[in-house]
């Protein structure tokens, strides 16, 4: 690690607000290297598929002399199954979902690798992981989507009224896609962005009049695969009180840059999805204020920040990590919800999805991915989380997007 690195990491780790001199002078910024986000068909066969899934988790299970248990807690709307896996004995649970968009594939695979260390290896930290803290994973939480390697699932807005007789006269909910997006045809196999149908009331039921509802209000519960992440996260309530850790796995663009620099991000943290119900900007979130914890949210980013920044001496590319935009408001992804109802709560959002990179940098990304979660995980079972400066979230550089990525490909992250 060069020195300059290695003073501004131990400065996150401090929680100090060192800044390195050159960081003070005039930056003149580099050109980027070509990039597009152009969609385009990309091989994506080195990502683990449904299939492969059910296996490697059935491996995992049976070679981990019980410490890990896979069990069915639903299907999606095509009946495919919907796997969770659990390892750990602790008392504090962390709840880890990956792949709700179909086309953003290092999730799952960064998953397993996690799960196959925790199962089976008897270093120090892997068993103080398992003392201390409840591993609850769930690797693909859209398989149609991933199947047909998209962002949305697979279903029509006719089988939600057949499901849910009240909207019968209700229009179709603003995130069903009937038409092109990012070079998929919805036109024939139409489906919904499943991550805008969370809702903080987790008992919520689908009301005519709260349709087609908008990107800043919540969802409602209408399709299979975001029903059977609520129950998960309502049974680990009931179980353990709190669900103390939520961590989402997503992709974003691949051409967005480090500030100041000409290196594309690897990936991108936040612990902000919606405004704090404490304040009149979240007035309408008010009930949920006793239980939302936004400087938690920032330590635990922190965690997957300094894990990150600690790995880059082996490769520079594992320090190149930003904040994703903070002006965002989204009660109803998994993030705001779980969030509102007291959990910690950290998005990834790796580079590139499989229109634009496909496989291109699979293992480096997946291994940052990687990192990062082993980062929150070991932080939050050692109890150093607690010890970390909230205030180094917001010191994380946020992402440059510069005028090459501004394409609606942008629009529909997270």
């Amino acid at each position: 690690m060069n020195r300059m690195r290695a003073l501004a990491l131990a400065a996150v780790v401090a929680g100090s607000a060192f800044v390195p001199a050159a960081a003070t002078a005039p930056l003149t910024m580099a050109a980027p290297p070509p990039c597009s986000e152009e969609p385009r068909e990309n091989p994506i066969s080195e990502f683990t598929s449904y299939d492969e899934v059910l296996v490697e988790l059935d491996r995992i299970e049976r070679v981990s002399a019980g410490r890990v248990a896979v069990e069915t807690v639903g299907e999606s709307n095509r009946g495919r199954e919907m796997l969770l896996a659990r390892v750990g004995t602790g008392p504090k649970v962390v709840l880890v979902t990956a792949e709700i968009h179909g086309n953003e594939k290092t999730g799952p695979d960064a998953v397993l690798d996690l799960l196959d260390f925790l199962g089976t290896s008897d270093s120090s930290r892997a068993k103080q992981i398992r003392e201390q803290l409840t591993v609850v994973a769930m690797p693909k939480i859209n398989p149609d989507g991933a199947a047909l390697d998209r962002r949305g699932n697979d279903m029509t807005w006719q089988e939600v009224q057949a499901r849910f007789p009240q909207l019968a006269t209700a229009p179709p909910s603003w995130n069903y896609y009937t038409e092109p997006r990012q070079g998929d045809d919805y036109s024939q196999r139409p489906g919904f962005d499943v991550n805008r149908d969370y809702n903080p009331d987790l008992d919520y039921q689908p009301q005519p009049q709260d349709f087609p509802g908008s990107s800043d209000r919540p969802g409602w519960f209408i399709s299979p695969e975001t029903q059977a992440v609520r129950d998960v996260y309502r049974s680990l309530q009931a179980e353990f009180g709190a669900v103390d850790t939520y961590i989402d796995l997503h992709h974003q663009g691949a051409c967005y840059t480090v500030p100041g620099t000409d290196r594309f991000v690897t990936l991108s943290l936040s612990g902000k999805f919606v405004a704090d119900p404490a304040t009149p900007e979240g007035a309408a979130y008010a009930e949920f204020a006793d239980t939302f914890r936004p400087e938690y949210s920032k330590q635990l980013n922190v965690a997957a920040y300094n894990a990150l920044q600690a790995a880059a001496n082996r490769n520079p590319e594992f320090g190149n990590i930003t904040l994703y935009p903070q002006d965002t408001n989204l009660p109803g992804t998994g993030l705001g919800t779980f969030q509102l109802n007291g959990s910690g709560a950290v998005l990834f959002e790796v580079r590139g999805q499989t229109q634009t990179l496909g496989e291109q940098h699979r293992a480096m990304l997946t291994r940052a991915v990687y990192i990062g979660l082993d980062g929150i995980l070991s932080s939050v079972a050692s109890g150093q989380v607690e010890h970390l400066d909230p205030a180094a979230y917001d010191r994380i550089p946020p992402t440059d997007r510069g005028k090459q990525t501004m394409t609606a490909t942008t629009d529909i992250e997270n």
